[in-house]
């Protein structure tokens, strides 16, 4: 099912794994300001609408302790609804992994939480099914830096991809002439992007031909 990792990502190849974006678990990310790190998930998942992608959410424990996908992440995925599951691995619950296969699409980009455990789980057993998997680090988040970036690394190691939420989104727009996502695109980024998102702005008030 994997694609050529050479070809830079396309919408029609990709579909998004959010796993366990849960208030509960936040609160243990250590590896990230949790402000920015909801930044980052929610432009993810904006960038994902934009797009077209087919997305997947996937919550565990929700009753007991980790509690919904966080309100910010659910809105910005209208009409997503989150498969909770038991098993810290998503590929270890059947409607999850199927729901991910059933997408058809080869590229697999991942976020959640916490990047040692449920992260680290799916992405080593998706790849062990041939997906090509990207993992948006920065929408990712961990207990410490140190075990962030050790799981990172074990992830990278096993064939996954690393990236940010800001690269998955210029990589699908690459051109600023792509009416059909432009507007969207250019709003995610003025929102989400720091200084790049208020240069953005700046431009487009303040720039005009003469």
């Amino acid at each position: 099912m994997a694609s050529n990792p050479l070809h830079l990502l396309e919408p029609k190849d990709c579909a998004l794994l959010l796993v366990d974006q849960q208030a509960g678990l936040a609160f243990g990310v250590g590896s990230i300001d949790r402000q920015a790190l909801m930044n980052n998930v929610v432009a993810l998942a904006k960038t994902a609408t934009v797009f077209g992608l087919p997305v997947v959410a996937s919550t565990s424990a929700t009753k007991v302790y980790s509690g919904p996908l966080m309100p910010a992440v659910k809105s910005a995925l209208p009409g997503i609804e989150p498969i909770d599951r038991r098993s810290m691995n998503v590929w270890e619950d059947e409607k999850a992994r199927d729901a991910v296969l059933a997408t058809g699409r080869g590229r697999l980009i991942v976020s959640g939480l916490l990047t040692e455990a449920c992260v680290t789980f799916a992405v080593l057993s998706a790849l062990s099914t041939g997906l090509e998997v990207y993992v948006v680090g920065d929408a990712c988040g961990g207990l410490t830096p140190a075990s962030h970036e050790l799981a990172l690394s074990r992830m990278e190691a096993a064939g996954a991809h690393l990236t940010s939420w800001i690269q998955v989104l210029l990589e699908m727009q690459r051109d600023w002439t792509r009416h059909e996502t432009y507007d969207g695109a250019r709003a995610i980024v003025e929102t989400h992007a720091g200084g790049y998102g208020i240069g953005l702005a700046y431009a487009r008030d303040m720039i005009r031909p003469a």
